[in-house]
């Protein structure tokens, strides 16, 4: 009989609770069990595993009586990870490999019938998870994963691309070691580029007041409602904000790229970027909250520290829309389920684009508009008043004329005008410790700093629009950033007037 413990990690949202990998060899009749709450992937390991050992040379205990248990017992279990930690086990308990080497070590991978680690998601997670709760271990992970993991400062990571890499590192001191070619190396860090790649604003001609709503969003961290006939730049406009913001800090982008890694997109390449995610309209409120059991992280958790873009944004499902309000407050998401929850943190900034009729060409001086008032009333309507609300900007993007597309002047860069974002940004940051769109009750009062003046036109003009309280405060908020972009300590007149300009409603027929 034998008995063996190996270490692995769950993934449980940005949680990467322990797993311990219980592997008992017994006599009795030859039989594989596994339990512990795995899901079907999990128990099709017993295949891959058998499969693995037997094509890579390894002994596998076809006589014995072999019980797997993956403890904790109520929590549940995915994917391919624990393939290699059981392969291992099963090696300890029989006596090829030495058990006492593997404490203070964790493993996960996913093995081919050949006995090749094929990566895992989740692994920048883990990582991430481990270094939160000061846990000193070191990882053992396959090709890809482990480059991933090894972005955590200060976290030992060992690549190996075979089963028998890893079980030549523990093989017992009496054993001899047999004639393979190990791929066994600890893993460097990838070094950080020092300027992500994004689209340039300086492709978009004209637009000159969509690019300053665009600066003062990006300055501020505001949502954004751009509305115009289709054609006239809307989605370009969109695509090249995430290169106006400022540049990521390590923490935020290791927390951008494990929610990423947790949904199986991350790579190496988009390192310290931003995140665009850009959902087609036929999205589900799932697909955008994130859901499923075990849960994962949706779209709007997937552009943490990023940019939501929604094109077409009347034609998404109501309850998709709807779900959006709660995570543009309070920049995360819980997903509770019968038997489990999970928090994904959702600090994104919406990025929305629109036609202001079913047509499209309500206002436009090109095409005459063919819908009734009763069509642009329905229409409109599929945005609800609580959301409209809490977008920061609503700014509308005219169609250019020939002329003016043809002999336009360059316009600025996206560099400069990220320069002055981010100065923005700093001075919102060395004032309350936030960007000016997280200002809260009497944060608004403390920091804002109306002149007499600004305060008595904002109340006249709110009153004459009818807006609410929330609105009144994200006015002031966008007053706020567009003074920290001149400069100035105290809002005055023409900033509470610019922000005024912005929350115009959407345009109607008379």
């Amino acid at each position: 009989m034998g008995l063996c413990l190996v270490a692995s990690r769950a993934l449980m949202g940005l949680a990467a609770p322990q797993v311990t990998v219980e592997v008992h060899l017994a006599n009795g009749l030859p039989s594989f069990t596994l339990v512990g709450l795995a899901d079907v992937e999990v128990k099709e390991a017993r295949e891959r595993v058998r499969s693995a050992l037997q094509n890579s040379g390894l002994e596998f205990p076809h006589n014995q009586r072999i019980t797997v248990n993956l403890a904790p017992a109520d929590l549940p279990k995915d994917s391919g990870r624990f393939d290699l930690p059981i392969a291992l086990g099963i090696l300890a308990a029989s006596g090829q490999i030495d058990g006492a080497r593997l404490e203070g070590w964790e493993f996960a991978g996913e093995l081919s019938l050949s006995g090749e680690l094929r990566p895992v998601r989740g692994a920048l997670a883990m990582g991430v998870a481990l270094h939160r709760q000061g846990i000193n271990t070191q990882l053992v992970l396959p090709p890809g994963s482990a480059e991933e993991a090894a972005l955590v400062p200060g976290m030992a990571v060992y690549r190996a691309r075979h089963l028998l890499d890893v079980v030549a590192q523990f093989l017992p001191a009496s054993a001899d070691r047999p004639d393979m070619k190990e791929d066994w190396a600890p893993v460097v860090p990838a070094a950080r580029p020092s300027a992500p790649p994004y689209p340039d604003l300086a492709d978009v001609k004209g637009h000159a007041a969509a690019k300053r709503a665009l600066e003062i969003a990006a300055a501020g961290a505001h949502s954004l409602l751009m509305m115009g006939p289709p054609g006239t730049g809307k989605s370009m406009l969109a695509q090249r904000f995430a290169g106006l913001l400022p540049p990521m800090e390590v923490g935020e982008a290791l927390q951008s790229a494990a929610i990423a890694s947790l949904g199986g997109s991350f790579t190496l390449d988009r390192w310290g970027q931003r995140p665009t995610r850009a959902p087609h309209h036929s999205a589900s409120a799932v697909a955008l909250v994130g859901g499923g059991s075990p849960p994962r992280p949706g779209e709007i958790s997937l552009a943490h520290e990023g940019v939501l873009f929604l094109d077409e944004l009347p034609e998404f499902p109501r309850a998709a829309l709807e779900a959006l309000r709660e995570p543009l407050e309070c920049g995360h998401i819980t997903i509770s389920r019968a038997a489990q929850r999970a928090d994904f943190p959702a600090r994104f900034q919406l990025i929305a684009a629109m036609n202001p009729c079913p047509c499209g060409y309500l206002g436009s001086r090109a095409r005459a508009c063919r819908c009734t008032p009763d069509q642009v009333s329905r229409y409109q309507g599929k945005l609800s008043g609580p959301l409209i609300d809490r977008i920061d900007l609503h700014v509308e993007v005219n169609a250019l004329s020939a002329d003016e597309l043809l002999t336009a002047p360059p316009s600025e860069t996206s560099a400069a005008l990220r320069e002055r974002c981010t100065l923005a940004r700093e001075k919102a940051l060395a004032r309350q410790g936030h960007a000016n769109q997280a200002l809260q009750g009497q944060s608004i009062d403390q920091h804002v700093k109306l002149a007499p003046q600004a305060a008595s036109f904002l109340t006249s003009a709110a009153a004459r629009l009818g807006w609410s309280a929330r609105a009144t405060h994200r006015a002031m908020k966008v007053a706020r950033t567009v003074a920290d972009l001149e400069g100035c300590e105290e809002v005055g007149v023409g900033h509470v007037a610019e922000a005024v300009q912005y929350r115009r409603g959407l345009q109607t027929r008379a």
